[in-house]
């Protein structure tokens, strides 16, 4: 299994952050300079709804349907997303985003998961590494959002 995270510190409230995550069809485009679109296939993004999104990964174009496997909102908030794709379900394609509350802040921590992460790795050369820098860029776009 391979599991890739990437944590940032926001100077905001967990209900501002789940709501922006929550309501990402809005702002896709504006989070990422490589996103390219995002649709909620079932309304607002909860428990057992599903979501369509294509993104730039380095040069290719990735496009991904998933399920939403997980809100939960105790002490922390934890938004939890699997693949559905047959390819997706075979590499075990799934990730999430923790809203841990500090004092005025929250830890964010998004995580993507791959069952197959070393075959990932020598087929699709740098796409780890694709991967980590936009989950890095996109820790970076969300507090800079979300703290102006």
């Amino acid at each position: 299994m391979l599991t890739l995270k990437d944590t940032v510190e926001i100077g905001a409230e967990p209900q501002v952050i789940e709501d922006w995550l929550r309501n990402i069809d809005l702002h896709y485009r504006e989070w990422h300079p490589d996103h390219i679109k995002w649709v909620n296939l079932d309304g607002i993004l909860d428990e057992g709804k599903t979501f369509y999104y294509e993104e730039y990964l380095g040069s290719r174009i990735l496009k991904s349907k998933c399920r939403i496997t997980r809100l939960q909102r105790n002490g922390e908030i934890v938004i939890a997303f699997k693949g559905l794709a047959i390819h997706e379900r075979i590499l075990g394609l799934g990730g999430s985003f923790v809203i841990a509350p500090r004092d005025e802040s929250c830890l964010v921590t998004a995580t993507i998961s791959l069952r197959f992460g070393w075959l990932i790795t020598r087929l699709f050369k740098g796409m780890v590494e694709a991967i980590q820098t936009h989950m890095r860029e996109e820790g970076e776009n969300l507090k800079r959002i979300l703290e102006s």
